[in-house]
């Protein structure tokens, strides 16, 4: 293995884990409450980065197969009965569903480690208990739907009803399965919504697993359905689909503008839009320089930099711009490389080898472009898809590596010195989705929050999501929030129903 502790990387980290072979129990499409084959019969392999190996084949779903899901999905909304129970009886339904979850944390965080290269210390601390915690959420907002009573100009009787959408199709990434999966399907079942999922092909093994927790939980059939697949087929099919009501991608802000085109040329559904990011973090001269390192590294290198929201672009005030140069370099060793099995690891394989290769491919731009590596820039191992924390120094606005999202562990750090050039440079990106800010002044913290064009800001911290707090992008990233109660009504409409008044004593 290759060795370069200076470039958080060792043989001890690198070097596979063994760990008991899991059994993998799902692999087929879930479709009306059934684990079924696809039409055609294909299969594909699902990888393991750590070492480029198949961890299982999956029934590769068609356009006949989605056609076959949203049928499914459409009889369950048209005639079953869960758009039509109380929202406490689906609620009672969800709580359910997060338990099977917390029951099964060890097995789902093994998929995600297995599928993904993420963490399974963190998937077992975190993600697995979060999404729990989500479904339970919107659980909580199931029985609480409610439109309004409207005081009319005329003699008229009027008010609102919230009802559920109908047929949803949430088509989710890669870089968080398990997360991504119940920020769409958790709000969505809340509302009364049946739906079909498509996950990202790279990792559709928790996925499936969900789909049987959901029926043991009780949630009737056809309600939710997963159809593994590829995004120009599997995807487009589910886009642009006559019958399906509503479209929910995450994803790549390329692949969201064919997903918005397929929907305007065929129904005309609605489409909930997170895509890409190249988010900045401005750190202002009075931050404390160690602790505005520690986050700028989070900010990067949390889930091998495979986050939509990642700090990309990290902008430092030039009176503390040699500190925190030097300060980064020293506290970039500390993350380790290595397989998401072994708790020494921060960072594990990037998710497969096109991925792998696309990033070492923009580290190359970076060199070429004039670049300077202060730390990384190469294979972090001989086998699987590791790479060594990198951060460039003597970036210009202008490079590839600053304008593209590149969704690995890449950083850009630049040098700022008055507030409005930190703005300035802050704003000027296709995208919209984060920024973090670093300063002591709440008069700074407050100008920038307003002034940064982005979805979500973070003061003095990074990566603080929470179920309540709505997620979602400005410019190229998108439109429609996830998480929060912004959520929820995104999968509802809002019908209004009028009446005559006659003879009111009120006007």
């Amino acid at each position: 293995m290759a060795t370069n502790h200076s470039n958080g990387s060792s043989d001890d980290a690198t070097s596979l884990v063994e760990i008991p072979p899991p059994k993998i129990r799902f692999t087929k499409l879930f479709i009306g409450g059934d684990f079924v084959d696809s039409v055609s019969g294909r299969t594909f392999e699902t990888i393991d980065p750590r070492t480029g190996e198949t961890i299982a084949k999956v029934s590769e779903g068609d356009k006949e197969d989605i056609d076959l899901a949203v049928g499914a999905a459409r009889r369950a909304f048209d005639h079953g009965p869960w758009p039509r129970l109380p929202g406490a009886a689906r609620a009672k339904i969800m709580h359910k569903f997060a338990d099977l979850i917390d029951q099964h944390i060890e097995e789902l965080a093994t998929l995600d480690s297995l599928n993904a290269g993420k963490l399974f210390a963190w998937g077992k601390a975190a993600d697995i208990p979060s999404v729990a915690n989500t479904l339970r959420y919107y659980a909580g907002a199931a029985d609480k739907i409610h439109g309004e009573v409207l005081k009319m100009s005329r003699e008229l009787h009027a008010y609102t009803l919230r009802e559920p959408v109908g047929v949803v199709g949430h088509i989710i990434p890669w870089n968080f399965p398990s997360t991504m999966f119940f920020m769409k399907v958790s709000p969505a079942l809340a509302a009364g919504c049946t739906m079909v999922v498509k996950p990202a092909e790279q990792t559709p093994l928790s996925a499936l697993f969900y789909a049987h927790l959901a029926k043991e939980a009780g949630v009737p059939d056809g309600v939710i359905n997963v159809v593994n697949g590829f995004g120009p087929t599997a995807g487009a099919a589910l886009a642009s689909h006559m019958d399906v009501d509503k479209v929910s991608f995450t994803g790549s802000t390329e692949v969201g503008r064919k997903v918005m085109q397929a929907a305007a040329t065929s129904n005309l559904k609605p489409v909930s839009l997170e895509l890409g990011g190249k988010s900045p973090l401005l750190i202002f001269d009075d931050a404390d320089v160690d602790k505005a390192a520690d986050l700028a590294l989070l900010g990067i290198l949390y889930n091998k930099g495979e986050v939509c929201v990642a700090s990309s672009r990290v902008f430092v005030q030039e009176g503390i711009y040699d500190e925190f140069v030097k300060t980064l370099a020293v506290k970039a060793k500390d993350w380790v490389v290595g397989d998401p099995f072994n708790p020494k690891s921060r960072l594990g394989p990037q998710v497969d080898k096109n991925q792998y290769e696309k990033i070492l491919a923009y580290i190359e731009h970076g060199k070429r472009e004039g670049a300077t590596l202060l730390t990384g820039g190469k294979p972090a191992s001989k086998k699987g898809y590791y790479i060594q924390p990198t951060v460039f120094t003597d970036v210009t606005e202008d490079m590839k590596i600053v304008k593209d999202e590149i969704f690995g562990p890449v950083m850009a750090l630049m040098k700022f010195t008055t507030m409005e050039e930190g703005i300035k440079a802050a704003n000027n990106t296709r995208y919209g989705l984060a920024a973090g800010i670093v300063t002591k002044s709440l008069d700074t913290a407050n100008t920038v929050a307003r002034s940064i064009r982005a979805g979500v800001i973070w003061i003095n911290c990074y990566f603080a999501f929470d179920n309540d707090c709505p997620y979602g992008g400005y410019k190229s990233s998108g439109f429609e929030r996830d998480l929060g109660l912004e959520a929820l009504h995104k999968y509802l409409q809002v019908k209004s129903v009028v009446t005559p008044l006659y003879n009111s004593p009120w006007h």
